[in-house]
């Protein structure tokens, strides 16, 4: 069973990996640079201390820890960040800091994290009160940015500021579902133009023209991380917790015979159209997990593992001795105005390139591979 050779293949990324070269970064290796501070990086490093807290694998804590650690000085400074960028993604890696922190009690840690809140209060804001993506992107919500944000703004907010931006973080996530939702097809499109000014944008809703489906992941992520470190006693807590149930919903009528969804999920067959891993996996974490927490019926979980199965099934593969897992997509977006390609059509996200072991892969797979072991130790 593929379940059993898996610690084999995260090994084997750790070991290839330095703290400055990780092979799971991609973007990086084909641009010639070394890696920094990014999401790319941040997802890896929360998928090998979320496995850490399943196994106790030293191994996965160790290379984790060191990897935040080197990046971290003193007083909090984070090497390779830059605020004034105002870009979502570079929030998402700081999850990792709450965790680091009560793991090791660092404080440096802590000091961190507050660089990273001071973003979160400067962030530009769309006419509805909903961060820009990135200061690049005047004015545009992508399904991506409330992963990269929410559960990190929600976080620190129980943490440290008493809970007082609760109605911002839940009213950001309710603007999304009434502009951003189809009604039809219960999928949220990719993204959305306040200003209606981008070439991409429908003039008359600025909304993107297609589902993908790593955004509808990344957004159903948001709203789980969401939920599971929310005060369930909040007012506008059902109201949260039925947008998840519903989009999961929804996502299910697009489960492919192979437990995966297409890349563009609601168009299966379609030339060029492929089983794609980094959504198909976080999916799979999505399913088990949201019914571990009872968000979902139990038996959605054996949806999450269909679509685990199906993962290890038809991409991951040994080439030359070592462990590859296929199919990801390398990255996706809509303009800026100097690059109309990314226009959102259904034949741009086609063009993208497809590749191997990009942590916005693996690590959503490694995310769901811990709920596999949860799920392993009940039966115990």
């Amino acid at each position: 069973m593929a379940i059993d050779i898996i610690e084999k293949y995260v090994n084997e990324l750790i070991d290839r990996s330095t703290l400055d070269e990780p092979v799971w970064n991609i973007e990086k290796i084909r641009a010639g640079k070394k890696a920094s501070w990014d999401y790319i990086d941040g997802c890896m490093i929360m998928s090998l201390l979320e496995l850490y807290k399943v196994t106790d694998n030293e191994k996965y804590f160790a290379f984790a820890e060191k990897y935040i650690d080197h990046r971290i000085q003193e007083d909090g400074t984070i090497i390779g960040y830059s605020k004034e960028e105002l870009n979502l993604d570079n929030i998402n890696e700081g999850k990792n800091l709450f965790t680091l922190y009560d793991l090791t009690g660092k404080e440096k840690y802590a000091r961190a994290t507050e660089k990273i809140y001071q973003q979160i209060l400067e962030m530009p804001r769309t006419k509805e009160g909903n961060f820009w993506h990135k200061k690049i992107y005047p004015n545009q919500v992508w399904l991506d940015g409330l992963y990269m944000a929410q559960p990190y703004y929600m976080e620190y907010e129980n943490r440290f500021n008493d809970r007082k931006n609760y109605k911002d973080i839940f009213t950001q996530f309710f603007n999304v579902e009434r502009n951003q939702k189809d009604r039809e097809t219960g999928l949220y499109y990719h993204a959305y133009d306040s200003e209606r000014l981008m070439f991409w944008a429908d003039k008359e809703t600025g909304l993107s023209q297609n589902f993908w489906l790593r955004a509808l992941g990344w957004f159903s992520m948001a709203l789980l991380d969401t939920l599971a470190l929310a005060d369930t006693a909040y007012p506008e807590y059902d109201h949260l917790l039925k947008m998840y149930q519903e989009l999961i919903d929804s996502m299910l009528k697009y489960q492919s015979p192979e437990g995966m969804w297409y890349q563009v999920p609601n168009f299966p067959g379609r030339e060029k159209n492929y089983l794609e891993t980094s959504g198909s996996s976080i999916m799979a974490y999505c399913l088990m997990k949201g019914a571990r927490l009872g968000y979902l019926p139990k038996a959605y979980r054996d949806n999450g593992v269909r679509a685990f199965r199906g993962i290890c099934d038809t991409y991951l593969s040994t080439v030359e001795g070592e462990m590859s897992l296929g199919a990801i997509c390398l990255v996706a977006g809509l303009g800026p105005d100097d690059n109309p390609r990314r226009n959102g059509t259904y034949e741009y996200y086609m063009s993208e390139p497809i590749v191997k072991d990009d942590a916005k892969g693996t690590a959503p797979f490694l995310l769901a591979y811990a709920e596999m072991l949860r799920l392993e130790a009940e039966k115990v």
